[in-house]
């Protein structure tokens, strides 16, 4: 073999080294371009799967404050409020973590299954207090309903006793009829004038009255002058009539015994009166039983 030969075959190999030499290099190239592309395309998967994760993280968090407001067991809301806490201090670690950080994530992915576990249990407590409490409502309408009802009842026979003791009252009280008021002179005759009145004879009747309370009876007269003021002596007393103390001008006591009454009073003028018309109001039992006006004329 020649000097040439030998010079032809050194280049070859020379050239055949380069070419190896090349393809290995774009060879090695190729490999960090897709090394260093896989790098960044996990990275993105990364930093999605750790959105998504926050999201979740902070829909759980919104889970625990909806179910805190929904519960009136204080104890539960305190449960609640703990592992509220808890979410948001692993969403906050999840927010700063770095989306390299694979197994971290992963650990954070875990931990949020272990608060959903937890969350159902709370749920479940939840439901089962609601239920709860939706039967004790109930059982709460029936007794407030039954509490009404009986109060109704109990009101309409307080109405009716009521109505029944005012009848019974009414039928009871003692009515006086037939009153008549005649002015006299001194010598007991018919006065015609108002001068020479020297009495006024009041006349009426007690009417029969068989559920009225027999025994005694104080009857009271009031005489109202025109002006309504009362005609009383220096020594008429007061009674009993709504509520109050009111002068009398005459009294007499009866006995009574549910039978007919003719009862007559009299008042011997001793005052000046007017002309005008005057009234005669008799009472009983803290109850006014007749009224009779009369004129006086001069």
């Amino acid at each position: 073999m020649g000097t040439e030969d030998k010079n032809i075959k050194i280049k070859s190999l020379i050239i055949t080294a380069i070419v190896v030499l090349l393809l290995l290099a774009g060879a090695f190239v190729y490999y960090i371009y897709y090394q260093e592309q896989r790098v960044a395309d996990m990275e993105e998967v990364f930093a999605l799967e750790k959105e998504s994760l926050t999201d979740e993280y902070e829909e759980l968090s919104l889970q625990y404050e909806g179910y805190k407001f929904s519960v009136g067991n204080d104890s539960l809301v305190a449960l609640l409020t703990t592992e509220q806490m808890r979410v948001q201090r692993l969403m906050e670690e999840l927010r700063t973590v770095k989306s390299t950080n694979a197994r971290r994530i992963n650990e954070l992915k875990k931990e949020l299954e272990s608060l959903r576990k937890i969350m159902r249990g709370y749920v479940a407590q939840i439901d089962s207090l609601n239920t709860e409490n939706e039967k004790l409502k109930t059982e709460n309408r029936q007794v407030t309903q039954k509490y009404r009802q009986a109060t109704t009842t109990a009101a309409q026979l307080t109405k009716e006793k009521e109505k029944l003791t005012e009848r019974v009252n009414l039928a009871s009280r003692l009515d006086a009829t037939a009153i008549q008021v005649s002015p006299l002179t001194s010598k007991g005759k018919s006065a015609k004038k108002i001068n020479n009145i020297a009495q006024l004879m009041l006349q009426f009747s007690i009417a029969k009255n068989i559920t009225a309370p027999i025994g005694e009876k104080a009857l009271y007269v009031r005489l109202m002058k025109p002006d309504d003021d009362i005609l009383r002596k220096a020594n008429s007393g007061v009674f009993a009539f709504e509520n109050k103390e009111i002068a009398w001008s005459m009294m007499k006591t009866i006995e009574y015994d549910g039978e007919e009454v003719q009862v007559v009073m009299y008042w011997d003028v001793e005052e000046y009166l007017s002309p005008g018309t005057y009234r005669a109001d008799i009472f009983a039992d803290g109850n006014l039983i007749g009224r009779k006006s009369f004129t006086l004329e001069k």
